[in-house]
């Protein structure tokens, strides 16, 4: 873990009277705020130790280790403290699919109204590519596990492999023709189409979409997910 520290003990950050000190948990590869939780000194030795996230329970009274009881383990990469000292920013990989014991990817997953005249932009909401494929990865694996009746995805599932794998070929195709005909909103479309069917074939075989995400990181030069 690279805890980037300077000449600052652990002793000499600005604890206040409760000897608590906010920790905003961001993750590494998206920047998303994943939760916010409270830390005194040994909360955060045991973080810095043990490259995994510890907090202090207001409510309980006791240490706990995120992903303990859930398995949604945050793997701390970097510590930091801000101009004051007095709060944290935990760099951290998410090792599961949610942070938030609602069982969300991140706690902040509520908003509240604005007047429209102080809203600095009115831009529809656009989801993250990667949350999207882990979320249809969960229902593919969910109509692998179930196989409902009348369900296309049944059918590639339960269906010939080969009829599957023409379907690949065939996606493919189309995506071809409609981007070399510079025809952007069809070649989105076959764009998605294509990946869905992709996802279906790994989901067959057995191979998580997680894997996915891991082989293509290296891709892109970030290091794998332990």
């Amino acid at each position: 873990m690279d805890r980037e520290r300077d000449d600052l003990k652990v002793e000499e950050l600005a604890w206040g009277e409760f000897g608590l000190l906010p920790a905003v948990v961001q993750e590494r590869v998206t920047g998303e705020v994943l939760m916010l939780a409270w830390m005194d000194r040994t909360a955060l030795e045991r973080t810095l130790e043990s490259g995994r996230a510890w907090f202090w329970s207001r409510s309980r009274q006791e240490y706990w280790m995120k992903g303990e009881s859930s398995g949604n383990v945050l793997d701390v990469s970097c510590v930091r403290y801000d101009c004051d000292a007095d709060s944290f920013l935990l760099t951290v990989d998410l090792r599961g699919k949610a942070a938030c014991h609602t069982g969300q990817r991140t706690c902040f997953y509520r908003s509240l109204p604005m007047a429209s005249s102080t809203r600095v932009s009115s831009a529809p909401y656009v989801p993250r590519l990667g949350d999207v494929l882990s979320d249809l990865g969960d229902v593919l694996e969910q109509r692998k596990r179930d196989l409902p009746e009348g369900s296309y995805t049944t059918k590639l599932m339960s269906g010939p492999q080969d009829k599957l794998l023409k379907k690949i070929a065939e996606e493919s195709g189309e995506v071809i023709i409609a981007a070399r005909d510079h025809d952007l909103p069809q070649t989105r479309y076959e764009a998605a189409d294509l990946l869905y069917h992709l996802l279906v074939v790994l989901v067959r075989e057995g191979i998580p979409v997680e894997e996915l995400a891991t082989e293509l990181s290296g891709r892109v030069g970030l290091p794998p997910r332990q």
